[in-house]
């Protein structure tokens, strides 16, 4: 349905969806990722669930159904944690023995899939097309996505979309709000000129989205992430993680989950004019599997682990020694910019972390503008 809120000069859409004719919402989806990929030890938790025997020779071979006797219920109805951890990297986390992984893949990957696993692989996708009504306000024109299929941490992500949309009517900007990943499309995205990922967890794009995502940036498109965009364990489309991003998650404290830490500014980003050197503030904060100035970041805010405690879930270390936790990049002609700032609601109303988000999402929506 459509629901279109007009709040002062800014036009906020959100969940703005053309009418779909019925046959065409009869047709399953089939463009989607891993559609053809063979059961095994590496494929998203969900689809091993999705399959009865799948979920049996699993369960028989390890001695832990995997959608009772982990570390929480899994289930197959998105958003699922599910969709964003496999077998393999469950092992370890449930005490699983890694010895029975090979011989449990041999036997999945001896399992036929069928055109019902097909179209239940990507029944979490959709094509829903979303209207763009015409609005008077002025660029920059920003999408607001949040779809998700993986962890959904709501308060996050309805406190992340207020902070936005306030945001949007000081700045006279045209914020369109919507969970379907059928807005990534070349005709859709050309009339915006960033898009912001809210907290995405989990696979959300099919193949031909993917692509369109691609090039928007590539023409000079920009991309915001906030959060737990780069928050998950497992990612099923490298690019995203590795040349987007930079940096792969690798977990976050949990005792305790949330600490007061000190920021570090790098004050020779034009990113930085409106920042202190330094900040103190209270978050869940992230560790990555690598350090995005590897990758050619260009860091903004950075941690100083020596202000908090960085154990994880399991006991395991989270130094990173030089901890990036804000940075930006070029991709094609486009721009990208991820924090990782933004798990507690509160996050959102710090008046430093909005000063950096309103001015990160007028850089990226800016096409021309320099790395």
């Amino acid at each position: 349905m459509t629901r279109l809120k007009l709040i002062g000069l800014t036009a906020v859409l959100s969940a703005a969806l053309a009418a779909t004719p019925a046959a065409a919402k009869a047709a399953p989806l089939l463009d989607c990722p891993l559609r053809d990929a063979p059961f095994s030890v590496d494929s998203p938790l969900v689809d091993i669930l999705l399959n009865p025997a799948a979920r049996r020779l699993t369960t028989e071979a390890t001695g832990k159904d995997p959608g009772k006797d982990y570390f929480m219920p899994m289930g197959t109805d998105a958003p699922t944690f599910a969709a964003i951890l496999t077998i393999r990297d469950a092992a370890a986390i449930v005490g699983m023995d890694a010895r029975l992984l090979p011989a449990l893949d041999a036997k999945l990957r001896a399992l036929p899939v069928t055109r019902e696993d097909k179209v239940a692989r990507c029944a979490r996708y959709d094509n829903d097309r979303v209207a763009v009504p015409k609005g008077a306000a002025k660029a920059p024109r920003v999408l607001l996505f949040e779809k998700i299929n993986g962890f959904r941490d709501v308060p996050s992500v309805n406190s992340a979309r207020a902070a936005l949309t306030a945001m949007a009517e000081r700045k006279g900007w045209q914020l369109l709000v919507s969970d379907k990943g059928g807005a990534f499309n070349s005709a859709t995205l050309g009339k915006f000129d960033a898009v912001i990922w809210n907290n995405i967890s989990g696979d959300v794009l099919t193949l031909s989205q993917r692509m369109a995502f691609q090039t928007f940036l590539k023409r000079g498109g920009g991309y915001v992430g906030i959060h737990g965009s780069a928050g998950d364990p497992v990612y099923f489309w490298d690019w995203y993680p590795d040349t987007l991003i930079g940096a792969r998650f690798a977990g976050h404290p949990m005792d305790p989950q949330f600490q007061e830490a000190r920021v570090v500014v790098d004050k020779s980003h034009p990113l930085a004019a409106r920042l202190p050197a330094e900040w103190r503030m209270t978050d869940e904060w992230y560790s990555f599997r690598n350090n995005p100035r590897t990758t050619g970041a260009k860091v903004i805010l950075s941690l100083d682990e020596s202000t908090y405690s960085r154990t994880g879930r399991f006991g395991g270390n989270l130094d990173m020694g030089d901890h990036p936790i804000a940075w930006t990049r070029c991709i094609g002609k486009g721009r990208m910019f991820y924090s990782a700032i933004g798990h507690l609601p509160e996050t959102y109303s710090h008046p430093l972390n909005v000063a950096l988000l309103e001015d990160a999402i007028g850089w990226a929506a800016t096409k021309g503008a320099k790395c």
